[in-house]
């Protein structure tokens, strides 16, 4: 226990230096966005690679892998069906959104570096950034286009021309183009290689790699906590507080209870996996929300503010489940 939070307390030491930074505006209007950019691309993709080369690949594919697909699922799932009778008047569209909010999971920015420093190995936040990127994110960009073309065929027209989408044909396509060349999975599949075939790098290039991934997790805290200066989430002129509280809800409560059920009793898993799988679904709604949201102009204050929430308080309900599991 006291590992795991003096694991936590170095996340909140970084993200709380983050905060300053961003007060401060010691980086620059876009300093935010460079530390997450340098992270993304650079220091992520070498981290995964450093640490899955090292990896038990049986692992990384195996139980965990299942208990963040199907309690993503299943937490998406539940939040349609209490809020479709209950909250009435959203398209289809936006509800997708919604769902997303529940059950899609930071997995990058904050989980590479929970798994580091608190789970003590960075590996293990890669069977849900696995799922979500190579899984998940096909599956709902197939389904927002079809949504929002539906909607786009019912929309009144007058006044103006209707909004062109790609067939969900295409979508498919460019999803997974975009997928198979995202930098995240590329280290991923390069360190599973790695790892499977016994190969290694040369020393001073695999040390050079390990400096690179060196940089991703500060980096990742630190725009994290200049993301947090300014929130105000839950304003009362955004007309969805319904919306965000209960997709909050599912997603730092059910989706961890959907995880720990399936872990312990479907799984089987012993007490340490159960901890690292629980967690993981206790991580905040991925950014990658809004950026979908925007995308496609449709709910985008649920899924900001849903965000803004749920990384407020992620932290202390991760520390919560320490606190029962751990």
């Amino acid at each position: 226990m006291t590992q795991v939070l003096s694991g936590f307390a170095v996340v909140w030491v970084i993200i709380l230096v983050g905060v300053l930074v961003g007060r401060t505006g010691v980086l620059g209007e876009h300093g935010r966005t460079v530390l997450s950019r340098a992270a993304f691309f650079i220091g992520n993709p070498a981290l995964l690679f450093v640490t899955l080369s090292r990896a038990d690949v049986g692992a990384v594919l195996g139980p965990q892998l299942w208990v963040a697909s199907l309690s993503a699922f299943a937490a998406a799932a539940l939040y349609l069906a209490v809020t479709i009778p209950l909250l009435k008047g959203r398209p289809a569209s936006e509800r997708i959104m919604s769902a997303l909010s529940a059950s899609l999971v930071n997995s990058a920015n904050l989980g590479i570096p929970i798994a580091a420093y608190v789970l003590g190995d960075a590996a293990l936040a890669a069977p849900a950034l696995i799922f979500q990127l190579a899984i998940y994110t096909p599956l709902y960009v197939a389904a927002m286009d079809a949504a929002t073309a539906r909607e786009a065929r019912r929309r009144t027209t007058a006044g103006r021309r209707r909004a062109v989408r790609r067939s969900p044909g295409r979508a498919v396509a460019d999803q997974v183009r975009h997928t198979v060349t995202n930098p995240l999975i590329l280290g991923s599949v390069a360190g599973l290689v790695f790892s499977l075939t016994g190969w290694s790098l040369p020393g001073p290039l695999m040390e050079s790699v390990e400096l690179i991934g060196g940089l991703s997790i500060p980096a990742m805290l630190l725009a994290f906590g200049m993301s947090l200066v300014g929130s105000r989430p839950l304003e009362r002129a955004g007309g969805r507080r319904a919306d965000v509280l209960l997709a909050s809800a599912v997603k730092l409560v059910v989706h961890p209870l959907l995880a720990w059920l399936l872990a312990q009793f479907v799984f089987g898993l012993d007490a340490r996996h159960v901890f690292v799988a629980v967690v993981l679904a206790s991580l905040p709604t991925a950014q990658n929300v809004f950026v979908t949201a925007v995308r496609y102009d449709t709910g985008l204050r649920v899924s900001k503010d849903t965000i803004l929430v749920t990384t407020i308080v992620a932290i202390p309900a991760m520390i919560a489940v320490a606190l029962l599991l751990a």
